[in-house]
Order: structure tokens, then C-alpha cells, then sequence
């Protein structure tokens, strides 16, 4: 049975991050490229395994009591272009993006998450209305987690 494009919609999820850090663009875009290290500095990312070179799979957990599995695949990797690109399967269903960008100011780099997924975990797929509003902070959550996380990680600032 199909779903109609108002329920699909509620399993959608859109996202978008903005990371500004003091540090080189291309310390930021090598460890952004490098999602085999981000337990080491993202505590939410528990595990990574890598499976091929060019996919792998990840396990995340937030604030609330649930984790996702994804397995992750490179679509784009393009240093001078700042672009790293996966596909997810899983528990969440679509595609990731890093925009990775010099900053404003020498020795400053902005790093743009996109994410537009569907929800495939079947206990998020149920409470899809009534939880929406918790996915979205758990999130965000998260997202701040990986920014400090990254700015630790570096031995550099984050600036708003």
C-alpha cells in the first residue's frame, strides 16, 4: 500500500547546520572527510565501521532513548569544490551533504550540513506526529554536540 504524499511527508526530515570554526579549511574538510574518526570527536556518532572504501556503516544516538543504524555511501568527495556527498540507507533513508567554504576571514571555515531523509525506524515512523518536535531538537542537539566536538577536536574556536 502506498502512503499518500501528506503521510510520506511526515516521515521526511530536512535539515539544515551551519559550523563556523577558526581553523583552516582544509583541517575541516580532511576531518569532515574522514567519518571513520568521528566517534573520536563526535559523541553522539557511537560507531563506524567501514565496510568498503567507499561505504560504511554508523550508528548514532542523541538525547532520546532510541539509536539509528545507517550504512553510508560517498556519492561525491571534491576538495576544491568543498562538496562531500552520502547516501543513507537504514533506519534514515536519503542523502547527506557537507558544503565546506573558506570563511570571511584568513584561518576561518564555514561547514554547511544538509540532510533530506526518511525516516525508515519503525518506532520514529509511529510516533512521526506527536514526536516530530523531539526528532527536531535531538537533532539539533546533536549538531551543536558535533560542532564543539569538532572545534575540540581541531584545538580550535567556534565563532556565531
Amino acid at each position: 500500500m502506498a502512503l499518500s504524499s501528506r503521510q510520506a511527508e511526515l516521515h521526511r526530515y530536512r535539515f539544515s547546520s551551519r559550523w563556523q570554526l577558526q581553523a583552516a579549511y582544509e583541517r575541516v574538510f580532511a576531518a569532515l572527510a574522514a567519518p571513520i574518526d568521528y566517534p573520536l570527536w563526535w559523541p553522539q556518532i557511537t560507531e563506524v565501521r567501514q565496510l568498503t572504501e567507499d561505504s560504511g556503516r554508523m550508528r548514532f544516538r542523541s538525547l532520546l532513548p532510541y539509536e539509528l543504524h545507517v550504512t553510508a555511501f560517498a556519492v561525491r568527495h571534491d576538495q576544491d569544490a568543498g562538496v562531500l556527498v552520502a547516501r543513507l540507507t537504514g533506519d534514515l533513508d536519503g542523502l547527506t551533504r557537507w558544503t565546506v567554504s573558506r570563511g570571511p576571514e584568513a584561518g576561518r571555515t564555514v561547514a554547511v550540513f544538509d540532510e533530506d531523509v526518511e525516516v525508515r525506524k519503525p518506532l520514529m515512523r509511529l510516533l512521526a506526529l506527536p514526536g516530530r518536535p523531539a526528532f527536531r531538537a535531538n537533532h539539533a542537539w546533536m549538531m551543536r554536540c558535533g560542532r564543539l566536538g569538532l572545534a575540540r577536536h581541531l584545538g580550535v574556536c567556534h565563532w556565531s
